[in-house]
């Protein structure tokens, strides 16, 4: 077995290494286009050349998500734990105006039927700035004290939460540290408890490794009255965790298309 060191370890360099290894096959949302590309091949990694429908990047290099994952690392070995302050500025350097992020096609991009992106657009040739990243750095340039986004409910807080887990796993302030981190670029409510949740579930694995009843053990933490970091929306994530865990017989695909769908 391996020991709680070496699974703070694991759970760091995996998320990284797993975001650079399907970053070439992100966002094909047409389910029977991806299996058409892939066939029945099993060994999908760091496929080349990217398919990305969305954005081109060089098989190897992370996602938007990872990128995020990797300044948050830096910025906790730099000053030893969390440190919102300097946590803002690389994540403005990382992904701000002065960096490789920078695209006037990808800036025209607002999710909206008025400005979606066109055949011609993409995929994007370089990194993909989404929408959470947009709202923190137009607050970090109008110097708001709260730079995240308060409309934001992506998965973003569930990568950005791991190396601080990583960090402070056992410890009494872990989930404070996880929010301090989630509501620099996504100050919202329903994305917080998220992230807070799946904070909670690293720590287990990484304090006690693999266990069958993890979900069990969160949706007991979540409905103590005195825990830690209490949310507001923690009942309803108890409930969508049990509504997951009654779905573990059925395979991955099918239940994301037909119990959790959003249209």
């Amino acid at each position: 077995m391996a020991t709680v060191s070496e699974r703070r370890e694991a759970a760091v360099v995996g998320a990284l290494v797993a975001d650079a290894a399907i970053q070439p096959l992100h966002w094909i949302y047409n389910k029977d286009k991806l299996n058409i590309l892939i066939k029945d091949r099993e060994d999908i990694e760091f496929w080349t050349p990217s398919a990305n429908p969305f954005y081109c990047l060089e098989t190897g290099l992370n996602s938007c998500y990872g990128d995020q994952s990797f300044v948050i690392l830096k910025s906790l070995v730099r000053c030893q734990g969390v440190d919102v302050e300097d946590l803002k500025k690389a994540t403005y350097d990382r992904f701000g105006p002065k960096s490789d992020y920078e695209s006037a096609v990808n800036a025209k991009y607002a999710g909206t039927k008025e400005k979606k992106l066109t055949s011609d657009d993409l995929p994007l040739k370089g990194p993909w700035r989404h929408a959470s990243i947009k709202h923190f750095l137009k607050n970090f340039e109008n110097n708001l004290e709260e730079t995240g986004s308060e409309t934001d409910e992506q998965i973003d807080c569930v990568l950005r939460m791991v190396s601080v887990v990583a960090l402070y796993a056992g410890r009494p302030e872990m989930l404070n540290r996880v929010e301090d981190v989630l509501r620099v670029t996504q100050n919202f409510d329903t994305a917080v408890s998220v992230g807070l949740a799946a904070a909670r579930i690293l720590e287990y694995f990484i304090l006690h490794g693999p266990s069958p009843n993890v979900v069990e053990e969160v949706v007991a933490q979540l409905e103590d009255p005195h825990r830690n970091a209490p949310q507001d929306l923690d009942r309803a994530i108890v409930g969508f965790l049990k509504e997951v865990k009654a779905c573990t017989d059925k395979q991955h695909d099918t239940v994301v298309t037909e119990n959790f769908r959003k249209d």
